[in-house]
């Protein structure tokens, strides 16, 4: 350790430490920089004392402001729900088609249904509700379970597979990972399915899955592979695919029978609202 002393240069004295020949000056905080400080301090003292600060063991200290931002939020909700009671309220007794036909309740509808699309639906079908791999894209005409205002109203509110009562049900089996059929035939009816849809696949292998297709899949696709809304069969002549349309992808869903589930939000969501939602999603363009 160097004794202290005044730098030749600066005038200004040393801390005492020196490293390598390097003193380090004991140069002063700037005034104006002490100042903020200290008024920092003043202030957190006094938002101590006015707002609430401390917690405790039961509560915490509530200030001589007594100021909550809970409380507040939770008025501005309370005032925000008493101003929407009326539209609310005429949502809920019209049916949907009238919402439809009501530009005041359709526009109140909308706004409503954007709000809890974007809070409920976006993880899973993207904020355009463009939809992902084992997500189903909102946007196209392209329904598993029917895209009328009735049948979104529904699937919203019992959901898919999900733990309500009178859920949409639908199973696809593994029919390679439980051993129902064969490697090569999960293989020959890979290539089938993309044959359906006008995608080259391998002929000889299409030829063999002809009768497999009959016997396995033409009870809920169809004997022509076109699908069935009753049963949530998607239809497999299309381009449109859930879970990816190439060989490898067409090939997994078979071979392990992936099985989403869409969740029930009846109880989650009040009526007004999946009738706001389902009227939201019927108009992203895709709606029947």
């Amino acid at each position: 350790m160097s004794k202290k002393e005044i730098d030749d240069v600066t005038g200004t004295q040393t801390t005492g430490h020196e490293w390598d020949g390097i003193k380090e000056l004991d140069t002063p905080m700037p005034k104006w920089w002490l100042g903020l400080f200290y008024l920092c301090i003043v202030w957190a003292i006094g938002y101590w004392v006015l707002y609430p600060a401390w917690p405790g063991i039961t509560g915490y200290t509530r200030g001589l402001l007594n100021h909550s931002l809970r409380d507040e939020v939770t008025a501005n909700v309370t005032a925000l729900k008493q101003a929407r009671a009326g539209q609310e309220a005429a949502l809920g007794k019209a049916s949907l088609a009238e919402i439809q036909r009501n530009p005041d309740l359709l526009q109140f509808a909308m706004a409503q249904g954007r709000m809890l699309f974007g809070d409920n639906c976006v993880p899973c079908h993207g904020a355009g509700g463009q939809g992902a791999p084992g997500y189903p894209n909102l946007n196209d005409d392209v329904w598993l379970w029917g895209g009328t205002l009735a049948d979104i109203q529904h699937t919203i509110t019992v959901g898919v597979r999900a733990d309500h009562a009178n859920t949409r049900q639908s199973q696809m089996p593994a029919f390679g990972r439980d051993g129902i059929i064969k490697e090569q035939q999960v293989d020959d009816l890979a290539a089938y399915v993309l044959h359906l849809s006008g995608r080259d696949a391998n002929p000889r292998a299409v030829d063999r899955a002809k009768v497999l297709f009959t016997e396995n899949c033409a009870a809920c696709h169809g004997p022509g592979g076109k699908g069935s809304r009753e049963m949530g069969a998607p239809d497999l002549t299309d381009n449109e695919t859930l879970y990816g349309s190439s060989l490898a992808a067409v090939r997994d869903q078979i071979w392990n029978g992936h099985n989403g589930v869409m969740p029930s939000w009846s109880g989650r969501l009040t009526p007004e609202e999946i009738k706001a939602l389902a009227v939201y999603v019927h108009n992203l363009g895709g709606g029947d």
